[in-house]
């Protein structure tokens, strides 16, 4: 294979492995529920389409208690959308012309967003955006990252494009450092609450599970299976873990529990496809995506 064929057959290969690209995806939107804890049990109420937008519109993120942010169709691309809970107005965080942003999180300590951009050239990095200017810099040099959490203000653990798969690295913005702790993970990456742990999707073999890992040590525990092999997830407060599969949420709490249980199933033809989940800090919101 000729060095031309071989990064052509890459730049392909990252595209399709980035399945946010606008071009040949289903229209998905956000929506937002209030998070009721009724008797014990968690109730999505006051359902609001939060993107009501055609095209893409997925990978929500809570910026804070008022805002989410998600990646958005504008202009034949994606960019930062935020949404203001109080205002139901959305805004834009930047207006990248040279390529799309995805996975938008909050960079802990500062007025900032961290996102994917994946350039018209191919070129895949994960950017810091101010929240306000909409300026960027490149934080991370040479990894192509799909997903990523913040561990701290200085730790990033990312899942990296490696070999056709993804690999889950730590990366130390003070020491410039990224080091692989585990081979073939999904894009599901989570602080866990009350610990020093990050839960990720192992993929390593089926069924896939959901593991912790402690980025310091490299310890890891497996918690359970995933439910119907699915791997978008949340967790609240109390260390109970949701799951969407369908129309349905899912919950597992890994102290006691064996068994997935059934949240609650939703009628709404538009809720019958649900991948992503996020969940704000109060644990009172919470917001869904589905085709």
């Amino acid at each position: 294979m000729s060095f031309k064929v071989f990064v052509h057959n890459f730049i392909l290969s990252v595209l399709a492995f980035f399945t946010n690209v606008v071009i040949g995806q289903p229209d998905t939107e956000v929506y937002l529920f209030d998070l009721v804890l009724e008797d014990g049990t968690y109730m999505f109420q006051n359902k609001r389409n939060i993107s009501n937008n055609e095209g893409y519109d997925n990978q929500p993120y809570f910026y804070n208690d008022n805002q989410v942010l998600f990646a958005s169709t504008r202009n034949g691309q994606t960019d930062i959308a935020s949404y203001n809970i109080r205002d139901k107005t959305i805004n834009w965080i930047n207006s990248t012309l040279q390529g799309s942003e995805y996975s938008p999180t909050k960079i802990p300590n500062k007025k900032a967003v961290s996102s994917i951009r994946l350039d018209t050239t191919g070129l895949q990095r994960l950017y810091e955006y101010s929240y306000k200017s909409g300026k960027n810099k490149e934080l991370i040099k040479d990894l192509v990252i799909g997903y990523h959490t913040w561990y701290n203000k200085h730790i990033i653990i990312s899942a990296v494009l490696e070999d056709g798969g993804l690999d889950l690295v730590v990366s130390n913005l003070k020491t410039k450092t990224n080091k692989t702790l585990v081979k073939k993970i999904g894009r599901s990456l989570h602080k866990t609450p009350n610990t020093n742990l990050v839960s990720f999707i192992s993929k390593e073999k089926e069924p896939w599970t959901i593991k912790s890992i402690d980025p310091v040590t490299g310890a890891i525990n497996t918690i359970t299976e995933v439910i119907d092999g699915k791997e978008d997830m949340c967790w609240l407060l109390n260390g109970v873990i949701h799951m969407p599969s369908g129309n349905t949420i899912y919950y597992f709490n890994p102290n006691g529990e064996k068994t997935w249980k059934v949240l609650t199933t939703f009628d709404d033809p538009r809720l019958q496809k649900i991948s992503r989940i996020a969940v704000n800090s109060l644990n009172n919101q919470i917001v869904l995506v589905s085709e």
